[in-house]
């Protein structure tokens, strides 16, 4: 409980414009999650496709986490995303007031979980497609959103 009490008191007051913006994030970019799962799941099903010469677009079907780790632990991914998104929105209820940096990075974070979520529940697993030669690992939009909003999260608490 103290740990929200003094996150909180680092957050500062949104705008009443940022009311409206942090539910719209959020199914901006659960909405954006299906709709580029279900392009991949349709066209690149078992196959890979190159982009440019660092991007490839390659579907795989992840159970586990990040960089392949875990694989077949998708019900215990499924209870600790159930887990993850209930302490955010008991974080958010208990921050009442937000800037703009937090409140995007929530919003991020809960998007995501609940696309990768979604998946699990109705896939038995998480679609991924982006494949850079660069990076270890291929990734989806909600992989993204939960990365960049963790990022936004912490710097909204150092403000």
């Amino acid at each position: 409980m103290g740990l929200f009490v003094n996150a909180c008191e680092k957050i500062k007051t949104p705008g009443l414009l940022l009311r409206g913006f942090e539910p719209a994030l959020v199914l901006a970019i659960f909405s954006l999650d299906r709709f580029t799962k279900a392009l991949a799941i349709k066209h690149l099903y078992l196959k890979s496709e190159v982009i440019l010469p660092f991007l490839r677009f390659t579907y795989v079907e992840n159970t586990g986490v990040a960089f392949g780790m875990f694989r077949d632990s998708n019900n215990f991914f499924i209870a600790f995303s159930v887990v993850l998104i209930a302490a955010l929105l008991v974080f958010r209820m208990k921050c009442s007031v937000r800037g703009l940096a937090a409140t995007a990075g929530f919003a991020l974070v809960l998007g995501g979980a609940l696309g990768n979520l979604y998946d699990r529940i109705f896939y038995g697993f998480v679609a991924d497609f982006f494949d850079f030669s660069f990076f270890p690992a291929v990734f989806n939009v909600a992989d993204s959103a939960i990365t960049v909003g963790a990022f936004f999260l912490i710097l909204g608490l150092r403000e």
